[in-house]
């Protein structure tokens, strides 16, 4: 082969060299530009979806706050756990049992649990869900320290209650919707009740992803926005409903009770200041409350008042004209009615004639049962409706009872001597309350509510609440009547354990066998004691209602309810600082030195002077009659306007005086 021949065969090669890269160039270009051009957005989706997902995510439920906006209920951000136990075993060659070790302090399970959830053939298994704050945490710190990358921290929304078990029956509790979210459904309480209002709301956000393909939560955590639902103010006083709990915790402790129950409420408004619910065995970590713990008894049961409504019975009588203040009666210790033999609570002792001072002071069986009957089942029934019972008050909490009346056109003589005696029929402790608010309150009657407003997220109002009146269901001079003898009830009669030094509280005690709600009839031996009172009764902040179930030994309400009423008024009129009763001579009093202050002076005989006791406070007058060992006739209350015996006069020890009150 020539050279010049050589030359040509190697220009030839070259060209189909060049010819072939061309080609194949062309063909990279071509591809390059269906990428670029055609199935870009093929590719960037496949390429974006290895580092972002779309994840729905819970924002948190709205606060509760009380009435002086201390927080009742909130939402916090915590970790729940999850394990990825392939990656475990196959990357990071570690044993279930080394993982255990450094979870199992931070976690609700047992390090057994975890060592089994662990062992599991997946990619995915929870170990715990909305640890709490401190455990949170801890847990965050302990596995970044061990470097374990197929463990993973999700921030979820978890409810907290700050003050632990404090009101839990009325708040209630939240948990996992059925599509297994957190935090995100009201199941008892009033987490239930508002559920619509406050409820975690859904957004959908972009998450980044680890190379691995685990959610890198902490880029979206400020996707968790607290201020994004509405918030609820209650009318509860969290230092009212402490104070309520604690006295609460004591009479179950000293009782043994199976329950207890207690509502205060301002009558004026209607507003509920506190709720307390306890039973026995009740823990005090909120964490390991059972869910009967969660039953709002003060609101869901019912029971028989017992004595506790003789009161509405007899304002009932006096308001439809059956019955007058100055109506005599002849007690002789039983009454006959449609062949049953009904006595008196000490077995049938008779108290002579008696007036309704007297049958409601000392309780007389028989005297209601008289009065009752003589009034009519229909007109008391009409009546015990107007205080509105046999159906439900309205309150914003779930599951709340009717109570159960007689049908008045089929009701017995002897049904309205039972009911007449509180027997025969069911009420709740909130219509007791609700009830003897009318008496408090002139007559007229405020609806109890416990929402004081709703917030929006902005901090404008939603919506806010209305003092409703339920009516009068007595005149004005009617509810005086009553709550002059209820006075009398406290500061002399069977309630005197529930008085207030230097102040004065109406009340009335009762005791009541319990129903047997499965066999009907009551339950043997085994009795639920109440008390319920109003006052300050020149000015009544505060009606309520102490209830006792199933207390084992002493059972009365005189003994075991009024002192939890006194307990817990004497603090609230220090807390709300109100003033104790005083006298128009205690004014001038202070202003003179002090002059004119009641004192008992006796002669050399051991006789008792008669002072002038006009103007004074019915306190102040029967803490002297009491000091000057004389027997106290008291007529009204509020302020002494005139006495029988002169000024000036002598009485001897045990003999009586009288002086008449007003307000």
């Amino acid at each position: 082969m020539t050279v010049q021949k050589a030359r040509k065969q190697l220009d030839e090669y070259a060209l189909r060299g060049f010819a072939i890269i061309f080609v194949i160039a062309s063909l990279i270009v071509l591809r390059y530009g269906y990428i670029q051009i055609v199935a870009n957005d093929t590719y960037s989706k496949r390429f974006s979806n290895q580092f972002i997902t779309d994840r729905v995510l819970q924002s948190p439920r709205g606060t509760i706050f009380d009435r002086n906006g201390n927080p009742l209920a909130l939402s916090v951000t915590v970790n729940s756990v999850s394990a990825d136990p392939t990656m475990m075993r196959v990357v990071a060659k570690k044993t279930p049992e080394e993982v255990a070790d450094v979870l199992a302090p931070y976690v609700r399970i047992s390090r057994e649990e975890i060592i089994k959830r662990l062992n599991e053939d997946t990619a995915f298994v929870w170990i715990d869900r909305l640890l709490d704050v401190p455990n949170s945490n801890g847990i965050e710190a302990a596995i970044k320290e061990a470097k374990y990358n197929f463990i993973t921290l999700h921030k979820e929304s978890r409810r907290y209650y700050p003050n632990d078990t404090l009101l839990a029956p009325v708040l209630g509790f939240v948990g996992f919707n059925e599509d297994g979210k957190a935090d995100a459904e009201g199941k008892a309480g009033l987490e239930a009740a508002l559920d619509d209002v406050i409820r975690s709301n859904e957004v959908k956000v972009s998450i980044y992803n680890d190379t691995a393909g685990r959610p890198v939560f902490e880029s979206v955590q400020s996707q968790f926005l607290p201020d994004q639902e509405k918030s609820v103010n209650l009318t509860i006083d969290t230092t009212v409903q402490f104070i309520a709990e604690r006295a609460l915790d004591k009479a179950m402790a000293d009782t043994k009770a199976r329950s207890a129950a207690m509502i205060i409420m301002d009558p004026k408004t209607g507003e509920i200041l506190a709720m307390a619910n306890k039973n026995r065995g009740m823990s005090s970590d909120v964490n390991k409350l059972k869910f009967e713990d969660y039953r709002n008894n003060a609101v869901v049961s019912i029971y028989e008042p017992g004595s506790t409504f003789k009161p509405i019975i007899a304002a009932s009588a006096l308001a439809a004209g059956k019955w007058q203040l100055d109506t005599v009666y002849n007690d002789t210790g039983t009454i006959l009615i449609d062949g049953h033999t009904i006595k008196n609570w000490d077995g049938g002792k008779g108290s002579g004639k008696v007036r309704l001072l007297d049958i409601l002071k000392y309780s007389i069986n028989t005297g209601m049962v008289y009065l009752g009957t003589t009034t009519g089942g229909d007109i008391l029934t009409d009546y015990v409706k107007r205080f509105g019972f046999g159906k439900a008050t309205g309150i914003e909490l779930p599951a709340e009872g009717d109570g159960i009346l007689f049908d008045p056109k089929t009701m017995s003589k002897l049904d309205t001597a039972t009911m007449s005696i509180g027997q025969g029929i069911a009420v709740t402790p909130l219509q007791m309350v609700q009830a003897f608010g009318a008496l408090a309150n002139g007559g007229k009657m405020m609806k109890p509510h416990i929402i004081k407003s709703i917030m929006n997220p902005d901090g404008s109002t939603f919506r806010e609440a209305q003092d409703i009146e339920q009516g009068q269901p007595i005149p004005e001079s009617i509810a005086k009547q009553i709550t002059d003898i209820l006075e009398k009830e406290v500061s002399e009669g069977g309630g005197h354990k529930a008085y207030v030094e230097g102040y004065q509280f109406a009340g009335k005690t009762g005791t009541a066998e319990k129903l047997d709600a499965e066999h009907g009839g009551y339950l043997n031996g085994r009795y639920i004691a109440s008390f319920i009172g109003y006052g300050p009764v020149e000015d009544a902040h505060f009606v309520a209602l102490v209830v006792i179930d199933d207390p084992q030994g002493t059972y009365y309400g005189s003994q075991i309810a009024a002192p939890v009423f006194q307990d817990v008024m004497s603090q609230l009129v220090r807390y709300y600082k109100l003033s104790p009763t005083r006298s128009k001579h205690n004014e001038k009093d202070k202003a003179n030195g002090g002059s004119n202050v009641l004192a008992v002076h006796r002669n050399k005989d051991g006789s008792v002077i008669v002072p002038n006791f006009v103007g004074h406070a019915y306190g102040e007058v029967r803490d002297w009659v009491h000091e000057a060992g004389l027997t106290f006739k008291p007529s009204g209350t509020g302020y002494a306007i005139s006495q029988d015996e002169a000024v000036g006069s002598t009485l001897e020890q045990g003999e009586s005086i009288t002086v008449h009150f007003s307000r």
